[in-house]
């Protein structure tokens, strides 16, 4: 059924993620941050994922505790969801151009967590969000997944472009990534993923 629900509670963070692999309905997502709340849907509509997430963190601070917290949740959902990851296609990568900005994404679920991340951003801020904070997420995902993860961002001036045009090659490669295989095994030599 390739589905989770993750609930997470710190004093910096209070969270709770529901997520559904093969998406069925609308994404709802509330973090407290516009812009986050923008990439998050998108990534739940450029990968098919249904997710669910509400997130109250101490924004009073800054957005780090929160997004950071919001990655390692969406992290530990999608490797619930995918279990021992039999039956996957397990690889993925997508060239996704936004306007002027051209981003790059290859993964794979391979329980082997690890993040090369190459990309800048021109302005701290993009509207509430910390454009920093891009890379940090990521990471967090990648590490709670246990997915081997390159993201690139190729070029690009407006940071609004460059950062959804990242999100959106993930989604499209974790779609293609998780995906079912044709004889339902685990696609290793070792036939198991560690």
């Amino acid at each position: 059924m390739r589905t989770a629900e993750i609930t997470r509670n710190t004093r910096e963070t209070q969270i709770v993620l529901t997520l559904q692999m093969d998406g069925k309905g609308d994404s709802v997502i509330a973090t407290g941050i516009g812009f986050f709340d923008h990439m998050l849907t998108a990534l739940a509509r450029h990968s098919g994922i249904t997710m669910r997430i509400a997130v109250n963190g101490d924004l009073q601070v800054d957005a780090h505790h929160t997004v950071e917290d919001t990655g390692i949740v969406l992290g530990q959902a999608l490797a619930q969801a995918l279990g021992d990851k039999s039956g996957i296609v397990r690889y993925g990568s997508a060239y996704i151009p936004m306007d002027e900005a051209l981003a790059f994404c290859s993964l794979d679920l391979s329980n082997r967590p690890f993040l090369v991340f190459q990309g800048t951003f021109n302005n701290a801020m993009i509207g509430s969000y910390d454009a920093c904070l891009t890379e940090e997420f990521f990471r967090a995902v990648a590490v709670h997944a246990g997915i081997t993860l390159h993201l690139n961002l190729c070029y690009g001036s407006n940071d609004h472009h460059k950062c959804e045009a990242l999100f959106k090659a993930f989604a499209h490669a974790l779609k293609a990534a998780i995906r079912e295989n044709a004889d339902g095994t685990v696609l290793s030599t070792k036939g198991v993923l560690a």
